[in-house]
């Protein structure tokens, strides 16, 4: 009660505030209920599925908006890509396909503590791509396997959690992070920001220049941080002899590919190389997304009822919608520009390069993550406000863009409740928070230096800026 009290507080004081000049009534209106629908979604008094409702209902309520545009979030092909994810997910793990892989991976190169931190790392990095939600990445495919293994080797939560399973935990964090940040469809906001890049400063990314751009800061993440948290939070074992064994049972287990495997094989490979063509195809990734739900269906690797039962996509299509809808209406309404104007009149006088003005941005972007419970709604708190900022203090439109996406996903490790996978991996009780933090805060340094440094160099090279 207190929580949605509060909500309500700080719209109606933004709602009848004096409109500053420049702004029409209406645009300042529809901000005060874009920033309630956003505390609404970090404090949640209400599942922020009913909270966009209330939102969107307000809006055409109120007159703010034409019920038209209130719902047109709904009917947005980016909200439809999302949902074809998560329905490519659910069949990527109803067919253990997700934990094949991993297997294979692990048999292959899992001879140490230090090789499985790589082969969990890879196993996360090969199935990213089809899995936009971090959670069930994490949690319904890689950490059913860490979690055995751990226990193989004896290693619980408690005395003997460092002999290996709190390595291993944390790899799968930093990792699953660094992973959400290499593909458009890795994690659900990152949809959200190609679509807020897009009515924000008119920048449009796709798949394909998405992965691109991010695949060596990316593949540098992925290749230093297993061997970082080896040195900083090493496992007592180091010797594996029983991975391979673990593996070779598992795979043994589970016998040769089920039909249904390899149609979900074969959609994924065909989805994979049809998001990297779209630029000679011409083919939305949003139609090569419902292309794959609709063979995975006609060939019984879904059922119906698995679709309608995937109460994340259909969840994540309404709260979404809403705010894609308030998002693209406030950027039609003028604010963002009239903020980025004021902004960049701001950072002008200060005499500051557009240089040291993205640094501070990045800066105060990344670790104001302290205070998010969610990635997605962080990036509908921040990221159009501080693109449109940086634009207007002269950063190129391009690298903003893409810069603030990849950093959305690479801040995530923070802390172990700032993202979906955290209470999952550390609700498995083999690494203190203090533990969790302290890492959480050198190694997202470490890969923001990597993406910006790198990243910025491999930016350069491509012409982005």
């Amino acid at each position: 009660m207190r929580n949605g009290l509060l909500v309500i507080a700080v719209g109606a004081v933004i709602w009848f505030m004096p409109v500053p000049a420049g702004l029409k009534a209406e645009a300042w209106h529809l901000f005060a209920i874009f920033v309630a629908t956003i505390l609404g979604y970090i404090l949640q008094p209400l599942p922020i599925g009913a909270i966009a409702f209330i939102a969107v209902t307000f809006t055409a309520l109120s007159g703010t908006l034409k019920l038209g545009a209130a719902l047109s979030g709904y009917s947005n092909g980016t909200m439809w890509l999302i949902v074809s994810a998560f329905l490519f997910a659910r069949g990527f793990i109803k067919s253990g396909l997700g934990r094949r892989i991993a297997f294979v991976i692990i048999k292959m190169i899992g001879k140490s503590s230090l090789t499985l931190g790589y082969a969990i790392t890879l196993s996360d990095f090969v199935i990213s791509p089809a899995t936009p939600s971090s959670a069930a990445r994490a949690g319904g495919i890689i950490f059913p396997i860490i979690k055995s293994l751990s226990s193989a080797l004896g290693s619980e939560p408690g005395p003997t959690a460092r002999r290996f399973g709190s390595y291993i935990m944390q790899v799968e964090y930093h990792a699953n992070a660094i992973t959400c940040a290499m593909f458009m469809t890795a994690m659900a906001g990152n949809p959200l920001a190609v679509e807020l890049a897009s009515h924000t400063i008119g920048v449009q990314l796709t798949w394909a220049s998405w992965a691109l751009a991010a695949i060596v800061p990316g593949i540098v993440s992925l290749l230093l941080i297993p061997y970082i948290l080896y040195k900083l939070y090493p496992p007592e074992i180091t010797a594996m002899p029983d991975a391979k064994r673990i593996a070779i049972e598992e795979l043994k287990a589970m016998g040769p590919m089920a039909k249904i495997e390899k149609v979900v094989a074969f959609v994924f490979i065909g989805a994979m190389i049809m998001w990297a063509t779209s630029g000679i195809t011409r083919i939305d990734a949003t139609v090569v997304a419902m292309s794959a739900v609709c063979i995975m269906v006609i060939c019984q690797a879904l059922s119906w009822e698995d679709v309608i039962s995937e109460k994340g996509a259909w969840d994540t299509l309404f709260w979404m919608g809403s705010l894609v809808a308030l998002a693209t209406e406030l950027a039609k309404s003028g604010f963002i520009g009239w903020i980025a104007k004021s902004a960049g009149t701001v950072i002008a006088a200060s005499g500051l390069s557009w240089i040291m003005a993205f640094a501070i941005l990045i800066v105060i972007y990344v670790y104001s993550h302290y205070g998010f419970a969610s990635v997605t709604a962080h990036i509908s708190a921040m990221y159009a406000a501080f693109l449109a900022i940086a634009v207007g203090a002269g950063v190129p439109p391009i690298l903003a863009a893409l810069a603030f996406a990849f950093l959305s996903n690479v801040m995530i490790p923070l802390t172990h409740y700032s993202g979906a996978a955290g209470p999952i991996l550390f609700g498995a009780g083999y690494v203190t928070q203090a533990d969790w933090w302290r890492l959480g805060f050198i190694l997202t340094t470490v890969n923001v230096i990597i993406w910006l440094g790198i990243g910025g160099a491999w930016w350069k090279v491509l012409g982005l800026w």
